[in-house]
């Protein structure tokens, strides 16, 4: 009873400052508050407060509380040890099995498997001397596709 009556009046002091909130033109807010405030009132009229208080005061409810967080800590020491170990016997078994056939042996990459660098075709063909001539002309070339383009966009 003393859980529904508290649930009330945080309900009732969450919609007055609602109320205050909307008459200093903060709406949005004013409805998220009043949002918020309604839920206290919602769990008291659903039930879902007298559960709860039921339930923090019984024995029984906390002796299971116990017994799930028993069966809680039994779990993870398992896990632990497991992952300790390397997994679960199935896996340890074929793990021991692969350890007993004989691995593939690893390719060797000695010496006298590759060809001499010299020996090796050129990828990319070196470039052949341009004369001064066709430098400064081919400079001229870049230089008047720029100015077009200064020239077109006005600077």
């Amino acid at each position: 009873m003393i859980a529904e009556t508290v649930c009330s009046a945080v309900s009732v002091a969450g919609l007055g400052i609602a109320a205050v909130t909307a008459y200093r033109k903060r709406f949005l807010a004013a409805a998220r508050i009043a949002a918020y405030s309604l839920v206290p009132l919602g769990l008291v009229m659903t039930g879902a407060v007298a559960w709860v208080v039921d339930t923090a005061f019984s024995p029984t409810a906390w002796a299971g509380f116990g017994v799930l967080g028993a069966a809680w800590l039994m779990f993870m020491g398992t896990r632990a040890v497991e992952r300790r170990r390397g997994g679960t016997r199935k896996e340890r078994r074929a793990a021991r099995r692969e350890a007993v056939a004989p691995a593939a042996s690893d390719p060797s990459f000695g010496p006298g498997t590759r060809t001499a660098p010299a020996a090796q075709p050129q990828l990319r063909p070196e470039p052949r001397p341009r004369s001064e001539a066709k430098q400064k002309a081919g400079a001229a070339d870049d230089f008047s596709d720029i100015e077009a383009i200064l020239k077109k966009h006005g600077i």
